[in-house]
């Protein structure tokens, strides 16, 4: 990959709003071109009057489609060390913004603007992996300090100020996100702690505010005193403490190879990177390492001296095998120090994160729920569809072999009420609400959401329960989770309003009327339904015309076996009190329904899984509300549509339990067989509808 191109911005946006359109181009060290742009006073910034070529109008009116090709994994750390190269030459100019071109123009209207500030490199590459992908959601700039420049850490600080404060006043309803790698990250958090009163998110990639701590204090001393002719070596022994070059090598290698083909592609990307590593001896020069040194000291201090005054939303990605910092003990640090922090903590990954395979920053800021463009967070209208890497991530990596040794059968029902296999059935055209059976700890999600993205390239928004989409249950540890990715592929909170607006803009909507009852049901509850006794959806349903699809789920009983249910974790006192405290002042969905079908307190199962079985779907005969005006007053009308939706699922479920007997591929063996004649991913046969 050709080093990419880079629009360079002055270091403060202090420009008068009625200088006049500029454009002119210079020159960096490599070849590397670069142009300024200044509009009305904003420095290469987004145009405030609104208009737009209508190319860009229309991509932005369409928005994101799922499974968008977002370019993760088409660069590689060679590519960092190119461009660092290119840029570490110097021009004798200040500290300044560029924005890669590479991460284009967002395709999403208002987005939020990402500032990048540096690691001890400064070169300000050190998302080059993530310029394209976060050029979606994002307007990126990235912050780059040459390396001979010996601005301190407070004139950096002045600057990153100045631009978040110009940022602001051109949009004070619009988040600036700061994302600070290492010793940018102390950068951010003074920033925050300097400007309480702006709306800012950080996002902290082992900060060094834990520097007072490196394991390397005790050698620090020897670098000052180490001939000048032998500090080649330092940067390339320092690399091999910050960053894991076996995760790096693995950048761009596809998952899907043979263990044979991936180890002859590692080799050989370890060989091309590992003489790249001593290059870091241009990037970071003796004297420029030694005051990058003095700038982490300095900077470390200042930042922890303000912790307290840090009011922004922080989300803290911190490496269990960081050799540089503890990052793992910083985040506990700050986990508690912070008021509003949160952690997605990666045990296996090095110093370099954002530089290292499997990590891809858009998908965690999505999954911690933490991407947003006005003041709140707009699960709506702020919700980013997957990505095509992320799918492929999740279905063909992270859940690949649950998926194969279910080997789940989807099956619909056309208009004329004939049985198909697949989701032919299924209406093309939104709105559409789906209404089913939620299984134990709902494990019948995954595979519902990879058919409807597989052959209908559709998002299901599922309707889950406030706590999946908090941080109060949250650790200084947490690691990426399912309800992560339930965010990522359309989760979000069951409330009237959030139904409402999907309706409005005709989505497809997954609900579960017996929710968390029947989620975390007791033991010989499996396919019973607690659903309440009112209808909650039907007559919204029918304000909207939406057609409503029915739909039963059986298989959870042959895989897995529930030993502890909420009845016997009640009667073991510890479980019981624990159980008490995660609900304590949790919020109540369902506070005005009585009985079984009210509110459920949150628990965890115990469960021991089974030789797997296999999962079945059965997508009912569309019913359409559109038209049924009486639904929406009468209310005994409304009930007998409830009801009949109710009835349709249960035999749904009743079909399914009684046709799975005759099915010769139940069990997992035959499945085996059959794949390992006809190939892994053959679709193996099921009964006949």
């Amino acid at each position: 990959m050709s080093i990419p191109a880079l629009r360079s911005f002055p270091a403060v946006y202090g420009v008068k709003p009625t200088t006049r359109l500029v454009r002119h181009h210079s020159r960096l060290g490599g070849g590397l071109r670069t142009s300024s742009v200044a509009v009305n006073g904003e420095v290469g910034l987004r145009n405030r009057s609104g208009k737009k070529e209508d190319a860009v109008k229309e991509e932005k009116d369409r928005g994101l489609e799922p499974l968008y090709d977002d370019g993760f994994g088409g660069v590689t750390v060679k590519d960092y060390f190119a461009a660092a190269r290119a840029l570490c030459k110097d021009d004798g100019g200040p500290p300044r913004w560029f924005s890669p071109v590479e991460s284009g123009q967002p395709a999403v209207e208002d987005a939020p603007l990402l500032l990048f500030l540096p690691g001890t490199d400064g070169v300000g590459m050190g998302l080059i992996l993530h310029h394209k992908s976060l050029g979606k959601a994002f307007e990126v700039r990235c912050l780059h300090i040459p390396v001979n420049d010996r601005t301190p850490f407070e004139g950096l600080l002045q600057i990153v100020e100045k631009s978040i404060q110009y940022e602001h006043d051109l949009s004070p309803n619009r988040p600036i996100y700061l994302v600070g790698d290492s010793f940018g990250g102390c950068l951010a958090l003074a920033a925050a702690a300097r400007n309480p009163h702006i709306d800012l998110v950080l996002v902290l990639v082992n900060p060094a505010t834990s520097f007072a701590k490196t394991p390397l204090q005790p050698i620090l001393p020897l670098l000052e005193a180490m001939p000048s002719d032998l500090h080649v070596t330092v940067p390339y022994l320092l690399s091999f403490v910050m960053a894991d070059p076996l995760k790096m090598a693995m950048v761009s290698i596809e998952n899907n190879l043979s263990p044979p083909e991936t180890l002859q592609k590692l080799s050989e990307s370890l060989t091309s990177l590992l003489p790249l590593l001593s290059q870091l001896a241009d990037i970071i020069p003796r004297d420029a390492l030694l005051w990058k040194l003095k700038l982490l000291k300095s900077g470390a201090a200042y930042a922890n001296s303000r912790l307290h005054a840090v009011q922004a939303e922080v989300l803290f990605l911190a490496s269990g095998k960081d050799n540089l910092l503890p990052s793992g003990e910083e985040a506990d640090r700050l986990f508690k120090a912070l008021k509003n922090c949160r952690v997605r903590y990666f045990k296996e990954n090095g110093h370099t994160l954002l530089l290292e395979d499997g990590v891809n920053l858009l998908s965690v800021i999505k999954g911690a729920n933490m991407y947003r463009r006005g003041r709140q967070r707009d699960f709506v209208t702020d919700y980013l569809p997957p990505t095509l890497s992320e799918f492929k991530k999740t279905f063909d990596e992270d859940h690949k072999l649950f998926h194969l040794a279910l080997s789940p059968v989807m099956m619909s029902t056309l208009t004329n009420g004939k049985i198909v296999r697949g989701l032919a059935g299924i209406p093309d055209q939104g709105p559409v609400l789906f209404v089913g059976y939620h299984a134990l700890m709902g494990i019948e999600l995954s595979p519902l959401y990879e058919e409807f993205l597989r052959e209908k390239n559709t998002i299901v928004r599922g309707m889950a329960h406030p706590m999946l989409f908090g941080s109060k249950y949250e650790t200084s540890r947490q690691e990426s989770s399912r309800f992560d990715t339930v965010s990522m592929y359309g989760g979000l909170p069951v409330t009237p309003i959030n139904m409402y607006r999907l309706f409005e803009r005709n989505q497809y909507v997954l609900l579960y009327p017996g929710g968390a009852r029947e989620a975390l049901h007791r033991k010989g509850e499996e396919y019973k339904l607690f659903w309440p006794d009112q209808p909650e959806f039907v007559r919204m349903a029918a304000r909207f015309g939406v057609t409503v699809v029915p739909f039963g789920f059986v298989g959870e009983d042959d895989i897995l076996e529930l030993v502890l249910d909420y009845n016997d974790q009640k009667n073991i006192p510890y479980l019981r009190e624990w159980i008490e405290s995660i609900n304590k002042d949790g919020q109540r969905v369902r506070d005005s329904v009585k009985g079984e079908e009210g509110n459920q307190d949150m628990h965890i199962p115990a469960i021991v899984p089974k030789v797997p079985g296999r999962f079945y779907y059965l997508f009912g005969k569309p019913i359409k509300m559109e038209g049924m005006n009486n639904v929406l007053t009468d209310r005994e009308s409304a009930n007998k549509v409830y009801l009949h939706i109710k009835s349709e699922v249960e035999n749904a479920m009743a079909y399914l339990q009684r046709k799975r007997e005759e099915d010769p591929y139940r069990s997992i063996a035959q499945r085996a067989v059959y794949q390992a004649t006809q190939g892994v991913s053959a679709q193996v046969p099921t009964f006949e509808p």
